[in-house]
């Protein structure tokens, strides 16, 4: 597979795995879009949310290799059902997870072009992240305007910031992951930069046994 983007460093703190694992994951899956870690940081938010990913910059005009920016390729644990499972280690620093596509998407209007999207369940055990939930879009994010996850008649608001999004309230996220494991399909929402605004939906199965192991591998 062709390098997308490339990290070039790795943020330390609990939120900042969006900064990093999409990219990660970019450089193998050739996801294109602009990478939040290239960005410079904007006005502090409130202590509730987590803080706002940086404003975006001009993409690499050409993918670098990995070892370049000191980001391995992803290892592929196992495919389970619509979710895989798999470890990196950017910068140096062990991360798993599991990532899935859409089973369906749609746009208002219809038929809007997009990057590929991808939905991620991270834990990076050096900082204590577990659980971390995050979207690539696959476009650039209307500013200001939260996304959306909808699951068993729940809806958990996601802070948005260029093309990804991650829950606004962290301590949300354990009661977002259980209801996940138990849970056949959700729903992400978003508007992009134009005001296209898009609905993914997620399969749910397989991420139960992807989850299991990456904890087996991240303890």
């Amino acid at each position: 597979m062709t390098c997308g983007k490339i990290v070039s460093h790795w943020a330390t703190g609990r939120w900042p795995i969006l900064l990093a694992l999409p990219v990660v994951i970019a450089a193998s899956f050739g996801i294109v879009g602009t990478s939040p870690a290239q960005q410079e940081p904007p006005a502090a938010k409130p202590p509730a949310q987590k803080p706002a990913a940086p404003k975006p910059a001009t993409a690499p005009a050409a993918p670098a290799p990995a070892a370049a920016a000191g980001a391995a390729q992803p290892n592929l644990l196992g495919q389970f059902g619509d979710w895989g499972a798999y470890t990196a280690t950017p910068g140096g620093k062990k991360i798993c997870f599991v990532l899935a596509k859409p089973a369906s998407s749609s746009t208002s209007p219809p038929n809007r072009p997009r990057d590929p999207t991808y939905m991620f369940v991270s834990s990076r055990p050096a900082e204590k992240v577990k659980d971390e939930v995050s979207i690539i879009f696959g476009y650039g994010l209307k500013p200001n305007a939260d996304a959306s996850i909808e699951v068993a008649g729940a809806n958990y608001a996601m802070y948005t910031q260029a093309d990804g999004a991650w829950v606004k309230n962290a301590a949300e996220e354990p009661r977002l992951v259980e209801t996940m494991r138990k849970g056949q399909d959700l729903k992400v929402k978003g508007t992009s930069a134009k005001g296209t605004a898009s609905t993914d939906i997620y399969s749910l199965k397989g991420l139960v046994q992807a989850l299991d192991r990456v904890g087996q591998e991240c303890r």
